[in-house]
């Protein structure tokens, strides 16, 4: 006989957060392969897209004034500047929508935001993706070669402001090999 699990004992909605370059997209991109059905929010951003990113798919590429129409009609669930220079939110409707239709929903936001999440869906869970060294965090931001000296140095400094604040997280999955965290996650999302 086959055990059916609960649908009210895993939180609905969850959010993965972390240090720049601990690589929270890389897994939650292998986690939307093996588990589709999970529904992923794509977020809005102000910055420029990076070599190979594509418009829809790793963000919604949006103009200042286009931020300001979303946060002025509340259409973001969160938002926040990140790294003291650029825009990141998430939509509010296809968030809503897909927790009426019951589908496990995760966000891949900033630490900013995951604190605002919990003002409006205060039974989320909270996961933070910790890397397992600093010296590793610094070595996987500059192999990506997508920031200049500046921008690393800035991201460095968010980044020993966010693992200060691990403790805020109901749960920490150390990023040491990806199939290893996405089994973690699996795990902690209830798949």
């Amino acid at each position: 006989m086959t055990e059916q699990k609960d649908p009210s004992a895993t939180p609905r909605v969850s959010v993965i957060s972390g240090p720049t370059a601990v690589g929270k997209g890389t897994v939650v991109n292998r986690l939307k392969e093996l588990h589709p059905e999970v529904f992923v929010s794509i977020s809005v951003t102000t910055r420029a897209p990076r070599a190979g990113e594509v418009d829809g798919v790793h963000y919604h590429f949006i103009d200042d004034a286009g931020f300001d129409r979303l946060t002025a009609h509340e259409g973001l669930l969160e938002w926040a500047v990140v790294h003291g220079k650029h825009r990141y939110g998430t939509p509010r409707g296809p968030v809503e929508e897909a927790v009426s239709q019951g589908r496990v929903v995760v966000l891949e936001i900033d630490l900013q935001g995951a604190r605002q999440v919990r003002q409006t869906y205060p039974e989320a869970q909270q996961i933070f993706l910790e890397p397992p060294s600093w010296e590793e965090l610094v070595r996987r931001l500059v192999g990506r070669g997508t920031e200049n000296a500046e921008q690393r140095e800035r991201r460095l400094v968010t980044a020993k402001e966010e693992l200060a604040r691990v403790g805020e997280f109901d749960h920490v999955v150390i990023n040491h090999e990806i199939d290893q965290t996405v089994e973690d996650l699996v795990g902690l999302l209830g798949l």
